[in-house]
């Protein structure tokens, strides 16, 4: 064999390999622009921009768990509890401003340091107990459920609270919806400043760089001599503190909470960032993948709210099959990637 041969098979497997990372993301926005095109040739008004608004007002709390997950599955873990943080959180702040009198912003900012502390202690005992990740936030999907539903069975109304007024209030309101406007409310420019976040600390930042190092080899991570634990723990931090505002969120846009709320929200989130392009074993993902795949999950509630005489229990089957595929797809890459390296 040449010494030409020898040196061109890596570069081609690197070039392979630099390209496939793109395949899963650019797959997630393909299908997203499809069902856009499917809805406007279907159906009349699709083409609204409100449609597309809507998107980023009905999903800003799922995109924003989304994006905690994104930390956490990047680091090769996983994070079931955010749907009972998320639901607790609404619950604490219902309870603290109705019920304790406490005041609103006061409240929201208890809620956000306690999702930050329970993922700090999460973290804490993934790393240094070495527990599973699955059966560590486990015990916090079932405790910060019954720990919800303990302070209230019922629904509890925070609309006589003039500051859960503050996240529907219109940020951008352009002309009106017959004519072709839309309108953003506070809570998706919340939304979008996550995501501007998470985009600028996982892509640009010595932490973001971590995290992927961690999720590709912890090992190696912990040969090259980078901070693994700090960063483990700190991805938890980050989902907590994601799931709190998440359930603050919900607050301002519902006004009120629901014991029962966001069941399943962890398996919605776990499913968008994956669609997205991320891999389940971390080390490969991009936070515009998360992006993406909550607006494909969002995508097809609008669909089906447009046909008017379908479930919606639809989309979860619709979402079930393309997570199985977009998994069956990782898994096909990564294998192709495997042979082309040997």
């Amino acid at each position: 064999m040449s010494t030409q041969t020898l040196t061109e098979r890596p570069a081609r497997s690197t070039l392979f390999d630099g390209l496939t990372r793109y395949i899963p993301i650019g797959a997630t926005v393909a299908l997203l622009i499809a069902l856009y095109v499917g809805g406007i040739a279907n159906y009349p008004k699709f083409d609204s921009p409100q449609v597309i608004a809507k998107l980023f007002i009905d999903n800003a709390p799922l995109l924003i768990i989304a994006l905690g997950m994104t930390f956490v599955i990047l680091s090769g873990g996983i994070d079931l509890s955010v749907g009972s943080v998320m639901a607790f959180s609404t619950m604490a702040c219902a309870w603290l401003t109705v019920d304790a009198g406490i005041g609103a912003p006061l409240a929201v900012a208890l809620v956000l340091a306690f999702g930050t502390g329970w993922g700090l202690l999460i973290g804490a005992v993934i790393h240094y107990f070495n527990v599973q990740p699955f059966i560590a936030t486990l015990v916090g999907l079932f405790l910060f459920r019954g720990l919800t539903l303990q302070i209230s069975d019922t629904d509890v109304s925070m609309r006589e609270v003039d500051f859960w007024q503050w996240g529907m209030v219109h940020a951008v309101d352009v002309g009106k919806i017959r004519d072709g406007g839309f309108w953003l409310p506070n809570l998706s420019f919340v939304a979008f400043a996550v995501v501007i976040v998470s985009f600028v600390v996982l892509h640009y930042t010595r932490f973001g760089r971590g995290v992927y190092a961690i999720g590709g080899s912890e090992q190696s991570a912990l040969l090259m001599g980078l901070p693994v634990a700090r960063t483990k723990i700190g991805v938890y931090a980050i989902s907590g503190f994601c799931a709190a505002l998440a359930g603050v969120l919900a607050a301002f846009a519902t006004k009120s909470a629901n014991p029962l709320a966001n069941v399943g929200a962890e398996l919605d989130a776990i499913a968008a960032v994956v669609i997205g392009g991320t891999l389940l074993t971390g080390g490969a993902g991009f936070v515009l993948g998360t992006v993406a795949g909550v607006m494909v999950w969002g995508m097809l509630n609008t669909l089906i709210a447009f046909q008017g005489n379908l479930s919606s229990w639809w989309a979860r089957i619709v979402m079930g099959i393309l997570l199985l595929a977009f998994i069956l797809l990782q898994r096909v890459l990564a294998r192709s990637g495997e042979k082309r390296r040997t």
